[in-house]
């Protein structure tokens, strides 16, 4: 498999409920390492979640709710792609694939799906090193 190679900085979502939101990607993103980070006084109407120091996702009410998206989180092993599942139905999301490895993606490739509360399709994708 390639070098991956990073080409966004980072993602705002759209969401209608930004307190219901918050609390389902806090639940779902803790098992990957990401923490919460409030934009209070710039930014308001939205939350920002990542690695320590870093602000890669974002949710808020200031962008309207249309057509799902997709969003893939890394996760560091299949532990933190399970957890990541295991969290988000418990934060009620719906299944919308369990983990498990995805060949027709590309070798080395598990994950797993839930769709969040305004129906996005959010993914934690651990890639497997390969044997040379």
């Amino acid at each position: 498999m390639p070098v991956r190679r990073l080409v966004l900085d980072h993602i705002t979502v759209g969401v209608s409920d930004l307190a219901r939101s918050r609390a389902f990607y806090e639940a779902v993103l803790t098992p990957l390492g990401f923490a919460e980070m409030t934009f209070a006084e710039v930014l308001p109407n939205s939350v920002g979640f990542g690695p320590p120091g870093l602000d890669d996702f974002a949710i808020s009410t200031d962008y309207p709710v249309g057509a799902p998206v997709h969003v893939a989180f890394a996760a560091d092993s299949r532990e933190q792609v399970d957890a990541f599942h295991s969290a988000a139905l418990a934060a009620g999301a719906r299944d919308n694939g369990a983990p498990g490895t995805r060949p027709e993606y590309s070798e080395g490739y598990y994950g797993a799906f839930v769709l969040d509360p305004d129906g996005h399709n959010v993914e934690a994708v651990f890639h497997e090193a390969l044997p040379s």
